[in-house]
C-alpha cells in the first residue's frame, strides 16, 4: 500500500502539472502566440522568449518540443530555436522554487482543497477567462496535494537504520558518487518524462535525510541531462534542422553538466553562500539550496554560452547531415504542422495559421495552370499538359484539407479556449473553402476537355474575356493571402469585397454581351454553333466566378475566428 500510495501520489503531482499547463496555455494563448511572433535573431530576445514560455506553461519539456515543432515547420531558424531553447531552461528552475517554497515551507497543500473549491466555482462561470483560470487553481491545487502525499508516504528510513546505512552507503566513494546520484537524477527524469517530478522527489530525499546535499546537487544535474531526452524524440520524425534543434539542448546542458562536475565542489560552496545571503534557518536553506543550484546552473551554463549560439549550431549542423533533397512542399507536402505540438495546443495553432497561409499558396500555382489550360485549350499537348497539372492539384488540396483538419481536430481534443476555438472553426472553414478552389481548377479543365472531344473550341474574344477573369481572379487571390498573412491585426476586408465586386461586375457584362450577341446570330447553323460555343463559355465564366466567391468567404472567415 505504501508503494501503491506513492504511485498515486505521484501521478496526481505530474498530473496537478500538466492541468496547471493546460490552464494557464488557455489563458494566456493568444499572448504567448504574439510573444513568439516577436523573436528575432537576436539570441538574447530568443533566451527572453524561452524564458518568457516556459514561465508561463511551467514546462521546460513542453517548450523545447514546440521550439522543435516550430523549427521543423520552418517558423524559427536554427540559431532562434537555441536560444529559446537556453531560456527555457532559465524558465524551468521557477517551478523548483514554487515546490520549495509553498511545497516544503510554507507547506500550501492545507489550502489545496478550499482552492479547489474556488476552482469548481470558476469552472461553472460563463466567462472563458474564469473557466480557464479554474483549470489552473485545480492544477496547482493537485500538484501540492499530490507533493504532500508523496512526502507523507515516502518512508522514514531513520527508523530502520540498515536501509539508511545502505543508501547513504552510495555517498561514500567520493566523485563516484557524484556520477552514480548524476545517472539516478537521469534515469528518473528520463522514466518520469519531467524534470520538476523528480526536483520534487529529490527535495524529498532530501528533507528525509535520505542524502546529503552534494548527492542532491548531482541528481539535478543529472535531471538537466534527462530532460533533454524529451525534445530527442519528437524530433526523431522531424526534419533536419529539427534534429540539429534538439541535438543543440543536449550540448548546452551537457556542456553544463561538464564544467559543473568540474568544478563541483566550489560551486557547491557557492550556491550554499548564496544561500546565506538569504538569512533562513538550516533547514531551510538546505531546501532552498536545490532551488538556487538548479537557478545559478542554467543562469551561468547561459551565460556562457549565448554567445556561442553560431558555432553550436555549426558543430550540431556537421554532426547532423543534410538529407538527400526531396519533394517541394509547394508541389503539395505539408510544411508547417507537426503533431509534436499537439500537447501545447494554443501555440499549434500559429503553426496552423501557418500552414494555411502555405495552402493559398499552393492553390494560387493552380490557377496559373489553369490559365494556361484556357490560352492552350486548342493545343493538345500543351492543354494535356495544364490538365494533368490542375487534376495533381486537385488531389493536394484534398490532402493538404485533409491534413490541416485532422491536426485542428487533434488539437479540440486538447482543451482550448472559447476564443482559440473560435480560430479552429474559421480555419477548418477556411481550409474546406481552399479546397474547393482546386476542385473548380480541375472541373474547368475537364469542362474544356469535354469541349474539345465536341470539336468546339473557343474563339480568341471568349479566350481574352476568360484570361482577363482569371486576371482579377489573381489579383483577388494575392488580397485574400495578403488577409491570411495579417490576420491577427486585419480589421476590415475591403480589398477583398473590392475583387468580388470587380468579378461579379465583369461576369455580368460579359454574359450580357454573349446572350446578346446570339441572339443577333443569322442562320440556323451559324446559332447552333454560337449556342454551343456560348454554353462552354458561360459555364466556364461561371466556374471562375464561383471561384471569386470562395476567395471571398475567406477573407469573411477570417474576420469571424
Amino acid at each position: 500500500m505504501t508503494i501503491l500510495t506513492l504511485a498515486g501520489a505521484l501521478g496526481m503531482f505530474l498530473y496537478g502539472m500538466s492541468l496547471m499547463s493546460t490552464g494557464l496555455q488557455k489563458a494566456a494563448g493568444t499572448g504567448l502566440r504574439k510573444l513568439l511572433a516577436s523573436i528575432t535573431s537576436n539570441p538574447f530576445k530568443g533566451v527572453l522568449t524561452g524564458l518568457g514560455v516556459t514561465a508561463a506553461i511551467q514546462s521546460s519539456s513542453a517548450t523545447t518540443v514546440m521550439v522543435v515543432g516550430f523549427v521543423n515547420a520552418g517558423l524559427l531558424t536554427l540559431i532562434q530555436a537555441i536560444g529559446m531553447i537556453m531560456g527555457a531552461n532559465i524558465g524551468t528552475t521557477m517551478t523548483a522554487w514554487i515546490i520549495a517554497v509553498f511545497g516544503f515551507k510554507a507547506d500550501i497543500s492545507a489550502l489545496a482543497v478550499p482552492l479547489m473549491a474556488l476552482g469548481f466555482i470558476f469552472s461553472v462561470s460563463k466567462k472563458d477567462k474564469l473557466r480557464n483560470i479554474s483549470e489552473l487553481i485545480i492544477g496547482f491545487s493537485l500538484l501540492f496535494l499530490g507533493l504532500s502525499l508523496m512526502k507523507s508516504s515516502v518512508p522514514d528510513l531513520r527508523q530502520t537504520p540498515e536501509v539508511l546505512e545502505f543508501i547513504t552507503s552510495w555517498s561514500g566513494h567520493g566523485f563516484a558518487s557524484v556520477l552514480l546520484f548524476l545517472a539516478l537524477g537521469t534515469v528518473l527524469t528520463l522514466i518520469l518524462q519531467s524534470s520538476s517530478a523528480t526536483v520534487a522527489l529529490t527535495l524529498i530525499m532530501l528533507n528525509m535525510g535520505w542524502i546529503q546535499f552534494d548527492m542532491a546537487a548531482a541528481m539535478v544535474l543529472g535531471e538537466n541531462i534527462g530532460t533533454t531526452i524529451t525534445a530527442n524524440i519528437a524530433a526523431a520524425v522531424g526534419s533536419v534542422n529539427a534534429k540539429r534543434a534538439a541535438l543543440a539542448h543536449t550540448v548546452f546542458n551537457l556542456f553544463g553538466v561538464v564544467w559543473a562536475l568540474a568544478i563541483f565542489h566550489p560551486f557547491i560552496n557557492f550556491v550554499q553562500w548564496l544561500v546565506s545571503l538569504m538569512g533562513v534557518d538550516e533547514a531551510t536553506a538546505t531546501i532552498y539550496g536545490i532551488s538556487m543550484l538548479h537557478t545559478t546552473f542554467n543562469l551561468l551554463n547561459t551565460l556562457l554560452l549565448v554567445w556561442f549560439t553560431k558555432p553550436i549550431a555549426r558543430l550540431v549542423t556537421v554532426l547532423v547531415k543534410d538529407k538527400a533533397p526531396q519533394e517541394d512542399a509547394s508541389e503539395g507536402g505539408i510544411r508547417y504542422l507537426d503533431y509534436g505540438l499537439v500537447s501545447t495546443p494554443e501555440l499549434a495553432l500559429a503553426e496552423s495559421s501557418k500552414e494555411i497561409v502555405h495552402f493559398s499558396k499552393v492553390m494560387k500555382n493552380g490557377l496559373e495552370y489553369l490559365a494556361g489550360a484556357i490560352n492552350s485549350a486548342d493545343k493538345e499537348e500543351k492543354f494535356k499538359a495544364y490538365r494533368d497539372k490542375l487534376v495533381r492539384y486537385e488531389e493536394i488540396s484534398d490532402k493538404i484539407e485533409y491534413e490541416i483538419v485532422k491536426f485542428l481536430n487533434d488539437l479540440c481534443k486538447n482543451h482550448l479556449s472559447n476564443e482559440s476555438k473560435a480560430l479552429v472553426r474559421s480555419q477548418i472553414r477556411i481550409s474546406g473553402e481552399l479546397e474547393s478552389l482546386g476542385d473548380s481548377g480541375e472541373s474547368i479543365s475537364r469542362s474544356l476537355m469535354h469541349m474539345r472531344a465536341y470539336g468546339r473550341k473557343l474563339s480568341p474574344e471568349h479566350m481574352a474575356k476568360l484570361s482577363q477573369m482569371v486576371g482579377l481572379l489573381s489579383q483577388a487571390y494575392e488580397d485574400m493571402i495578403w488577409n491570411l498573412e495579417n490576420a491577427d491585426k486585419l480589421k476590415d476586408i475591403s480589398n477583398a469585397e473590392l475583387d468580388e465586386k470587380a468579378i461579379n461586375q465583369f461576369r455580368n457584362e460579359c454574359r450580357d454581351a454573349e446572350l446578346s450577341g446570339l441572339e443577333d446570330t443569322e442562320g440556323l447553323t451559324a446559332k447552333g454553333d454560337a449556342y454551343f460555343e456560348t454554353v462552354f463559355y458561360l459555364n466556364t465564366l461561371e466556374q471562375l466566378e464561383k471561384m471569386g466567391d470562395f476567395l471571398i468567404n475567406i477573407s469573411q472567415n477570417i474576420l469571424r475566428a
